[in-house]
């Protein structure tokens, strides 16, 4: 019988030639939730096939004792559903762009996360990380070009970060495009492609966040342009950013279409408030029902 950690080690060395991080099973898309390990039994009961997690939590990437990562590991490992993307990449106390940015740090941090989240199998850690890259507002405000080498900058970090992580054969980076309430840099998945295409590296990909894209003015359209690199997507409701189902969900559905006519087949996952704590299962499954039935209708 192989363990799933051995199984894990057998499946990154048989798919490591295709770098596609994005691929799903049987044709369709996959369905996770961010939510903390104590809720995965929740999300295994309702149907859903992976959670995601904070990166700092998950991989306690300043934490350099082994015998505590190991332990993080094993209990990843033992979850009942696999991890298979991570959020909040990068933390704030980095600075990435502007006059003060600095890569090393970040680099060494950021190369710690993915070696780890490749010992466990994760497919995707997602690059929002608002607060490392963004620029200083009032630098903004009195230069506004200062955002074209802002973006300069984030894109040769990515590249700088791509060659660090050469050797690894699963995990990607998928660029977050965030709406410009929260980011004054890469707001839009058509800005996150261009960069993807000047690193030109399979560690570097692009994520498509549904709720960004509505709240952004951004159509389904820029999924399409995306093709092959689109590896991940996030999902919440516009406005109150809930769950799926919590409110009209038709503005989702140009967005499903957009992903079934590239022959999508990684992972949405909702990045959401769930409402009270007392309706937090039954908000998990309609959910996933939800995004079930707008895939189905796509």
């Amino acid at each position: 019988m192989v363990n799933r950690r051995e199984f894990l080690s057998l499946a990154a060395g048989a798919c490591a030639w295709t770098g596609l991080a994005g691929t799903g099973k049987k044709g369709r898309i996959l369905f996770g939730a961010c939510r903390g390990p104590k809720d995965v039994p929740l999300l295994k009961k309702a149907g859903y096939d992976f959670w995601e997690w904070g990166a700092s939590s998950a991989f306690i990437p300043d934490e350099p004792n082994a015998d505590k990562w190991a332990k993080r590991r094993d209990e990843i490992l033992a979850a009942p559903l696999p991890l298979r993307s991570c959020n909040g990449f990068i933390p704030g106390k980095f600075r990435l762009t502007g006059p003060k940015a600095k890569f090393a740090p970040a680099l060494d941090y950021a190369e710690r996360v993915l070696r780890r989240a490749e010992e466990v199998g994760v497919k995707t850690i997602v690059f929002g990380s608002g607060g490392a890259r963004n620029l200083p507002k009032e630098l903004v405000k009195a230069d506004p070009s200062a955002v074209e080498r802002g973006v300069k900058q984030y894109s040769d970090f990515c590249a700088e970060l791509a060659k660090r992580v050469a050797d690894l054969k699963t995990v990607q980076v998928v660029i977050e495009p965030l709406r410009p309430k929260e980011s004054n840099v890469v707001n839009f998945v058509w800005q996150g492609k261009k960069i993807v295409d000047e690193v030109n590296s399979p560690r570097i990909q692009l994520l498509a966040d549904i709720f960004h894209m509505i709240e952004g003015g951004e159509s389904a359209d820029s999924i399409v342009k995306a093709g092959g690199c689109l590896k991940h997507c996030h999902i919440a409701t516009k406005g109150k950013r809930s769950y799926p189902g919590a409110n009209d969900t038709e503005v989702f559905l140009p967005y499903f279409a957009a992903l079934k006519r590239i022959g999508y087949t990684g992972g949405v996952s909702c990045e959401c408030g769930w409402g009270n704590k007392a309706d937090l299962e039954k908000n998990i499954h309609t959910a996933i029902a939800t995004m079930k039935d707008l895939e189905a209708r796509a």
